[in-house]
């Protein structure tokens, strides 16, 4: 936190002033440019977070998650005339309520990520007007470049180890929630792992956890079946960073938060779904940073390159061993049949 006499239309001016000023040397830079590329973000609050830089018909673009929800584009993106700091502006939409509650005024807010390269590190500020309007907040954090993807896979070369049966259908040993803090709304009923997410009239705000393995896990197929309830919504996440969309998405145009997509990352390929009730099989493979997703039969992603967590991730880091976890924040939702065979290297 600091404090400043710069007042918050004042901060949004300077931006705009700024952006306009740096435009003649973003069009002259060349691709040399050290930010340039993907990064991997710990945020602060140590969450995971997302940066990709390009540079394409001679503008600058960029793109960002910032903890939870999807990929979105910057407002502005702009370096200095030596391309060793760089500028992101993102706009925030602030809902002003009465005090009963309703929604009577939207307002939006600039703020400004900047950021100094060294190498394959970030470290950046992110700099924004307090809600109440009065006042800046500051918060430095830090990011990695992430090496580039590889080549996709052989599937047909690559041998799985012999399957391990994540859940045993009779209780949930080998499962913890990924934040103790928060309401556990899973249990077992009937060899089913159900998520009930109930909360109760007149009662405070209950916040409800996702649900993880102990294990941990590089590469893999994961194949089980889901359930879900109309409108309901879940997630499946390889390697605590990856979330397979499990949604009530049936008769909806294709879209990359529809059932079986990579979160805000990768569109099916073809509608696959089941409608809510049915139950539904996800088959799941993960190798060399790349996904292969088969949606009830249906080949719906095809060995696509992922570049980067997707919003909800435990950490940023793509490089790292991590659990199976799958979304109770949401809605009701049921699993069973989870079965994990991990790559043979």
């Amino acid at each position: 936190m600091f404090t400043t006499k710069i007042t918050v239309p004042n901060f949004t001016r300077t931006l705009v002033a700024a952006a306009s000023l740096l435009a003649t040397s973003v069009l002259a830079a060349d691709d040399n440019n050290p930010f340039i590329g993907r990064w991997a973000l710990t945020i602060p609050g140590a969450g995971a977070g997302w940066l990709g830089v390009t540079h394409e018909n001679g503008f600058y673009d960029a793109s960002i998650l910032w903890g939870g929800g999807s990929v979105l584009p910057v407002a502005s993106v702009f370096f200095t005339d030596d391309d060793q700091t760089l500028y992101v502006t993102r706009i925030n939409e602030v809902k002003r309520k009465d005090v009963d509650g309703k929604v009577v005024r939207t307002q939006q807010f600039t703020e400004a990520i900047v950021a100094k390269v060294s190498g394959d590190d970030l470290n950046l500020t992110r700099i924004a007007a307090r809600d109440n309007g009065h006042g800046l907040i500051k918060e430095e954090f830090t990011g990695k470049r992430i090496p580039p993807v590889p080549p996709a896979p052989d599937l047909s070369k690559v041998k799985f180890a012999a399957p391990i049966t994540l859940f045993n259908g009779k209780n949930l040993d080998g499962w913890k929630l990924t934040n103790p803090k928060q309401a556990n709304g899973w249990s077992v009923q009937d060899g089913i792992l159900v998520n009930h997410p109930v909360q109760q009239e007149g009662q405070a705000h209950l916040s409800f956890g996702n649900l993880r393995t102990e294990q941990e896990f590089e590469d893999f197929n994961l194949t089980l079946e889901t359930r879900v309830v109309k409108g309901g919504n879940s997630g499946v996440y390889l390697r605590g960073i990856y979330e397979v969309q499990v949604m009530d998405s049936y008769g909806h145009k294709l879209d990359p938060h529809n059932m079986g997509a990579i979160y805000s990352r990768i569109t099916p390929s073809v509608s696959a779904e089941k409608p809510p009730g049915e139950w539904q099989t996800l088959d799941m493979t993960l190798v060399d940073r790349h996904v292969t997703v088969i949606l009830n039969g249906a080949k719906i992603i095809d060995n696509a390159a992922l570049l980067g967590c997707t919003g909800g991730a435990l950490w940023s880091d793509e490089s790292r061993p991590g659990p199976i976890y799958l979304q109770g924040d949401h809605t009701g939702i049921e699993y069973r049949n989870i079965v994990l065979r991990p790559a043979l290297k």
